[in-house]
């Protein structure tokens, strides 16, 4: 069956819109109609039926159209009663007229959305100019490149050549495409025009390559952001990547060294354009990925105690099949250490001829000798992390065995083993960064007290966890070993004990002390004790280790235990699946080096969190997390699959995994027999409250009624995604990435507050329409204390106003531009200024500097949809100044608060014992107060962040009103007046007094 031809061209754009399709037509009373758009064939007007209107007045003039907007960006969209019935990718608006009226239409699929918008905007922004383009697309750069391939293929210069030979070329150039689908392209064509021969010619060769080989999301987008060209040029180029893909301080040399990369066509280098062949190759490129390059080096603080950090960790290392009957593998080890894994585990026995050996207690048919997995370890310990290696060792020898293991350890380690007695003088313990390619061993501890050689010591690990589930007649007693003096030795800062409660570890443990927890415990204690939990792991390593129960080796989740803040939370790393997914995905973040820096709400010695919490995290603002699937590419057959033959029906599921705030998912619909490029096009919305600990996972799966099959996935956590259009390299089911098989998708990452990356997330957007919250301060029931967190009430809610106020004025002048809230304060700038610039190219407003900010002023008399933008404009500006210049003030009466609170801290049980409070009643006063100091220092540090957005935002409008032309001074003393105001916002960013400029 011949495939449905793709669009490639605005030619392709052109010829659909005069053959015409069923478009919905959205009237402001909420009314929907049906109506059958065509444009006419002399390319000069919009029509429609039925209409109850005369026939000539039943049409658009494409000279009339002043704008043509993509998405739900009006007012009749905005105030719709049926609008969110709509879908946002089929939704767009044609503006017309001088008061620019909107005519708004709903496609039947964004596909088609896509192909009006592309063709309208092509035929507005050629109105003026005659059109060339229906004479075919002979003349392009795309086919004049094509043509020079094709003669350099033509050996015999006769200008056609063998169906074999053609193939071969177009799977050079694009090696992603089948054989078998090439061929089947040069047959369609070849019957199209009834030729008996199998010889292709330039022209099919050519028709050829565009159908199979553009993508029409890509097309859509280029024509999108090279002002309705089909070509990019450096300036187009460094628009895109400043303006979406939150690329900083980019050049113009830059973007035509991207080209020169990219572009396959001679004379697209030479002038310095980015045709689509190149831009595709582009975004398929490591530049355009997903992951945030900065975290493929160590970038995170790791100088903080070992205890303020997750940790890469394996349970049951030596084994690479379930732990029931797996036979114990070297292997295991070596993969286990190649993907970055800081904490192994050794479970060591006796060996029959004096040698300790490791093997499965449940498969004693195969061991390892203990030396040779010591010098495994030595070998590889430091290849992906020079960050320390814990060995967490599962002692079940005899003494004399023990000592040949301390022996063997010492003489294959060497000066690597980390064997220095901690300092009671410190309270934490030491830094990554300080026991740089150290290996430190975790086990039992004899007395220091002691000087014997041998003693007995609790084994309270996974043997008395495995005891008490297997065993009938097991009577809780504690078992007991026998540890030698040289093993003990070694053991220094990873010593095991039992945990009893949290009250007495608080009390009694040394920081040099874990305990480690059986899945299930672990699990109770999370849900009954969360703010207990984080707090102890505040100070303290925690192992987390898989229930007995699980006898399969499938894996726990690892989230549950990083939500309260347990370090080491060992996993099988030998099953694949969704848990080890996380696992892998969470630890690609800091380098890939083993060590995640825990969020500072979780290290903080006074800070309030509970894993449990349901809502917003105090003194965190939320983010709204923008994802649009858009399509994908080369899905491969799910393993196993054979019902269905070749043919695939793919969907897209997102998974938000964090703190259980955050958890939600969401899918895309099922695309019908597609698994090349199949079409999603679908935009999703998540809140995410605590975004240090969210990851998000995309799932690829084959819609079938016996049973959806895995295609792929991917696992990112939030602080790695880059905004922008960005391909994901899609896993398989046991984590390898697959050659050219991605999903093709926009993010954009906006908050309500400013922070975190500025240069990569837009600045505002409203997450539904509600009252204004402020976060509450609570009662600690301690009058001094009550009496200093009351003063804090006024600034606190001045310090949500002012962000809060600032953030709508922004969203405002986004709606008003025809823009969704995701869109940049550059892309704004550029919109306004397409509507207040004449044809002439003369400004019916001027940029004014006053007091170094970016007003605008009307030049003469404007119209009022012109009046009612930049009312909205001024209004943003005013917000902004007014934060900038009252931020520090604010922030300073938190900050004073936060201080006298904090000199409570150390007397705060004293103070509770005076007032009678004990029990429960003195733990939730200290629960309230580390409350209001998160709140505190959380609010304070948000209020820093959006006066340092509004600066960069001051700075960005004015250098977009700039470049757009929106200056009346001449241009030699704009560029100077422009170079001092610049300077003058930079020296309010570098430091300011209560508001006011350094003279």
């Amino acid at each position: 069956m011949p495939s449905e031809k793709k669009v490639s061209s605005a030619s392709d754009c052109i010829s659909f819109m005069q053959a015409g399709c069923e478009l919905k037509k959205v009237r402001p009373n909420s009314r929907i109609y049906n109506r059958f758009f065509t444009l006419d064939t002399d390319l000069l007007a919009l029509r429609w039926e039925p209409s109850k209107k005369d026939p000539e007045k039943a049409k658009l003039d494409i000279s009339a159209v002043k704008e043509i907007r993509l998405g739900k960006n009006t007012e009749t969209f905005r105030n719709n009663g049926l609008a969110d019935q709509i879908c946002e990718d089929c939704a767009f608006s044609i503006l017309h007229g001088e008061n620019y009226e909107s005519l708004d239409l709903v496609a039947h699929s964004a596909d088609v959305a896509n192909i009006w918008v592309s063709g309208l905007r092509y035929l507005v922004s050629r109105s003026k100019q005659p059109l060339d383009f229906m004479e075919g697309n002979q003349n392009t750069p795309r086919f004049m490149w094509l043509k020079t391939v094709f003669v350099a293929a033509d050996v015999d210069g006769n200008g056609i050549m063998l169906e074999d030979t053609a193939v071969e070329l177009i799977k050079q150039l694009n090696p992603t495409l089948k054989e078998s689908k090439i061929r089947l392209k040069f047959k369609e064509i070849q019957k199209s025009k009834e030729k008996l021969t199998t010889r292709v010619t330039e022209e099919e060769f050519c028709e050829a390559f565009c159908e199979l080989c553009t993508r029409p999301e890509v097309y859509f987008l280029l024509v999108q952001i090279s002002k309705n060209k089909e070509y990019l040029d450096a300036n187009d180029l460094m628009l895109f990547l400043e303006a979406e893909q939150g690329v900083s301080q980019i050049t113009e040399d830059m973007c035509l060294d991207i080209i020169r990369r990219y572009e396959l066509s001679e004379e697209g280098r030479q002038k310095g354009f980015l045709a689509i062949d190149g831009f595709t190759q582009y975004l398929l490129s490591p530049e355009c990925d997903l992951f945030d390059p900065e975290q493929r080096k160590v970038a995170q603080d790791m100088t903080q105690p070992l205890s303020h950090y997750y940790i890469s960790a394996s349970h049951n290392t030596y084994l690479i099949e379930d732990q029931f009957r797996g036979p114990a593998d070297i292997n295991g080890y070596v993969r286990a250490l190649k993907m970055g894994c800081r904490s192994i585990e050794l479970d060591v026995s006796d060996g029959s001829d004096g040698e300790p050996v490791l093997c499965n207690r449940n498969n004693m048919s195969t061991h390892l000798s203990f030396r040779s997995v010591v010098e495994v370890i030595n070998r590889f310990a430091f290849v992906a992390s020079e960050y320390p290696l814990i060995l967490c060792l599962g002692n079940h020898c005899s003494p004399p065995q023990q000592k040949v293991m301390a022996q063997q350890m010492k003489k294959v380690f060497g000066a690597k083993l980390y064997t220095e007695a901690p300092s009671p003088s410190e309270a934490y313990l030491p830094s990554p960064e300080k026991l740089k390619r150290m290996i430190i061993v975790k086990g039992k501890k004899l007395p220091s007290d002691s000087d014997a050689s041998e003693g007995e010591v609790t084994d309270e690990d996974e043997e008395a966890e495995i005891s008490r589930r297997m065993s009938v007649d097991y009577n809780g007693e504690q078992k007991h070993i026998w540890l030698c003096r040289e093993l003990s030795d070694l053991v220094s800062i990873c010593q095991s004990v039992q945990y009893r409660d949290f009250e007495l570890s608080m009390r009694s443990q040394s920081y040099w002390e874990m305990c480690s927890f059986s899945e299930s415990e672990a699990s109770r204690i999370a849900n009954e004790y969360p703010e207990d939990f984080v707090n102890y792991n505040k100070k303290f390593l925690s192992r987390i280790y898989p229930s007995a129960m699980r006898i399969d080796s499938s894996n726990l989740n690892p989230q549950d235990f990083w939500n309260c803040g347990c370090q080491i939370v060992a996993m099988n790393f030998q099953t694949p699946g969704p848990m080890m997914d996380l696992h892998t995905g969470w630890f690609l973040q800091n380098g890939g080096c083993g060590y995640v820096l825990r969020p500072s709400i979780m290290r903080d010695e006074v800070s309030y969190f509970s894993a449990n919490t349901k809502g917003v995290v105090p003194g965190v603002s939320p983010l709204a997390l923008h994802i649009k699937i858009i399509s994908g590419q080369n899905f491969p057959k799910p393993k196993g699959a054979c019902a269905k033959g070749d043919v695939l029906d793919p969907y897209v599921c997102i998974e938000i995994h964090g703190i259980p705030a955050d958890c939600s998912e969401q899918r895309t619909k099922t695309v019908q027999q597609n698994s090349d490029n199949p079409i999603f096009d679908e935009t999703f919305e998540f809140q995410v409250n605590l975004p240090e600990l969210a990851m998000i996972r995309f799932v690829v799966l084959d819609d079938d009624y016996i049973g959806d099959e895995f295609i792929g996935q991917y696992t990112i956590p939030f602080e790695c995604l880059q905004p922008g259009y960005r391909h994901v390299p899609l896993r398989s089911f046991v984590g390898d990435i697959m050659e050219h098989v991605t999903l093709f998708v926009h993010i954009a990452i906006t908050n309500r507050s400013g922070g975190g990356k500025a240069q990569k997330r837009s600045l505002s957007v409203r997450m539904g329409k509600k009252v204004r919250e402020y976060t509450m301060l609570r009662t600690v029931g301690l009058k001094p204390i009550d009496d200093i967190f009351k003063i804090a009430v006024h600034p606190l809610r001045e310090a949500i106003d002012m962000r809060e106020n600032m953030q709508n004025a922004i969203v405002s002048v986004k709606e008003l531009c025809g823009l969704p809230p995701i869109a940049s304060l550059k892309q704004c700038l550029l919109t306004l200024s397409s509507r207040l610039i004449a044809s002439d190219n003369t400004p019916s407003v001027s940029l004014v500097m006053r007091d170094s900010f970016p007003y605008l002023e009307p030049l003469g008399a404007i119209p009022d949809v012109q009046k009612k933008m930049l009312a909205a404009y001024d209004l943003m500006i005013q917000e902004s100044r007014f934060l900038i210049e009252m931020a520090d003030t604010v922030q300073e009466k938190i900050v004073q608060c936060q201080k006298a609170g904090m000199e409570f801290h150390e007397e705060l049980h004293n103070l509770g014992a005076k007032e009678g409070l004990k029990g429960r009643k003195l733990s939730k006063a200290t629960e309230s107060f580390a409350w209001n100091i998160t709140v505190l220092k959380g609010q304070g540090d948000l209020l820093k962040s959006a006066k340092n957005e509004a600066l960069e935002n001051m700075k960005q409008i004015q250098l977009a009103c700039l470049s757009c032309g929106l200056s009346k001074a001449p241009s030699g003393a704009a560029d100077a007046k422009s170079k001092r105001s610049l300077e003058a916002i930079e020296e309010k960013e570098g430091g300011e007094e209560n508001g006011k400029l350094r003279p």
